[in-house]
């Protein structure tokens, strides 16, 4: 009981900022978070809440990023956070999401959030299209579960494998880890 109550407000803490700071590697906590509400006594209730938890911090962070987004992009001068997070896309990946935003609508929230560094771009693109925030909102939600659904699936396949809640945080953090740079590494080859 001990761990939810400081364990569930911690993750929607980390995964909330992950979604405003795109370097804090949130699928790694919630993988460990899985680990240890498979190991703990209630491990079917507390794998929900880790779902639920996890699905909300990252909503609410895509929201406010989207909400900070179209008032830097609808004031007469854009921030230098706007101009930080434009600089962190590529044209051409901004011009590939825009096409995919042109072709498949909200939809192409979900893939966005389950292919690496592919958040940004779709967000950018979003933001350019003028979406309304209802629909933005409307495709994060399956973005956001389907998201955080694939880092708990690897968190408790390391929390099946190994007995000690460590060894399956260790496995599921570096699980996450290697499902989140290798593709990226192969992007960049």
């Amino acid at each position: 009981m001990t761990r939810g109550v400081f364990g569930y407000p911690s993750l929607f803490l980390l995964v909330f900022i992950g979604a405003l700071v795109p370097v804090v590697p949130t699928g790694a906590v919630v993988s460990s978070a899985a680990v240890v509400a498979l190991h703990e006594g209630q491990p079917v209730w507390s794998s929900v809440l880790v779902l639920v938890v996890a699905a909300a911090g990252a909503f609410a962070g895509d929201g406010l990023l989207f909400v900070l987004g179209r008032r830097g992009l609808e004031s007469g001068r854009p921030s230098r956070w706007w101009h930080r997070l434009r600089d962190q896309v590529s044209p051409e990946l901004l011009d590939r999401s825009r096409r995919q935003l042109e072709r498949r609508g909200a939809t192409v929230l979900v893939l966005s959030r389950l292919v690496p560094a592919g958040r940004l771009p779709v967000l950018l693109a979003c933001l350019m299209a003028r979406m309304p925030l209802r629909d933005y909102l409307r495709g994060s939600v399956p973005a956001v579960l389907a998201w955080a659904l694939t880092y708990q699936v690897i968190g408790l396949v390391g929390g099946a494998i190994f007995p000690s809640t460590w060894q399956a945080v260790a496995v599921a953090v570096g699980l996450a880890l290697l499902v989140t740079v290798l593709p990226l590494s192969l992007i960049r080859i």
